[in-house]
């Protein structure tokens, strides 16, 4: 990509505070974006061949949404954390193995994507993410929901694509929690906890393609507890 065609893109964003510079091949985070720190409040840069986030990316603190979907990212820096204004983190289809402890940090986010990775652990101390609203974990290789998720304020989890086969019963006192997707995984049904059924307030659970017929699920007890749910949140959104 020539440099002119950079500039008018870095002049535009001055004026809007957007850069958007998708599927052009970069290999690097553009240096020239550290001149509009203070300006820039959405960074998309996705479908590139991105390798390594600079810890420079600290200094974006008017950051509101930062999108790096389909770039080769192994790891993300520490100094992602002092983003204290960012809403939505999406990095989908990268080569993440785990995250720094400092995203726990970014206090406004309602958005974290990491769908397509290769996380083989679910990320820990999310709980301190008061804002919370959609925490996207699927196509990674997570084996398990830990009992520490019971935390988190996401009123959507998706683990839709992992080899989960077990879950932890502690997911039904989950505050805000209404959607779990658990679609394709590795879960009997005796690993599904009865207290989402009878005690939680998920209103849908998503359990497709794993190992055992979801019409089993009836004679779970809590399941007409479940139901209810379901139904009332169904007649809400028709």
């Amino acid at each position: 990509m020539g440099n002119s065609a950079l500039k008018s893109h870095l002049e535009t964003s001055q004026k809007t505070g957007v850069f958007q510079l998708t599927g052009k091949g970069l290999v690097e985070f553009p240096e020239e974006l550290q001149r509009l720190t203070a300006n820039l409040r959405t960074v998309d840069l996705s479908s590139n061949k991105i390798e390594v986030l600079p810890a420079a990316i600290g200094n974006f603190l008017q950051l509101k949404s930062l999108t790096l979907n389909s770039n080769k990212l192994t790891s993300i820096p520490s100094e992602m954390g002092k983003l204290k204004k960012l809403e939505t983190l999406s990095l989908n289809g990268n080569q993440l193995q785990q995250l720094p402890a400092s995203l726990n940090q970014l206090k406004a986010l309602r958005t974290l994507c990491l769908a397509g990775n290769q996380l083989r652990d679910f990320p820990s101390g999310l709980g301190t993410l008061r804002q919370l609203d959609l925490l996207d974990l699927s196509r990674n290789r997570i084996q398990n929901v830990p009992a520490e998720v019971s935390e988190l304020q996401a009123i959507e989890i998706n683990l839709n694509q992992n080899q989960i086969s077990a879950v932890a019963a502690s997911v039904s006192r989950c505050p805000r929690l209404k959607v779990l997707r658990l679609e394709e995984n590795c879960l009997e049904l005796s690993s599904i906890p009865l207290s989402i059924l009878g005690e939680s307030q998920v209103s849908l659970l998503s359990v497709e393609g794993n190992l055992f017929e979801v019409k089993r699920m009836r004679d779970l007890e809590g399941y007409d507890k479940y139901m209810e749910r379901f139904t009332a949140t169904k007649k809400k959104f028709s």
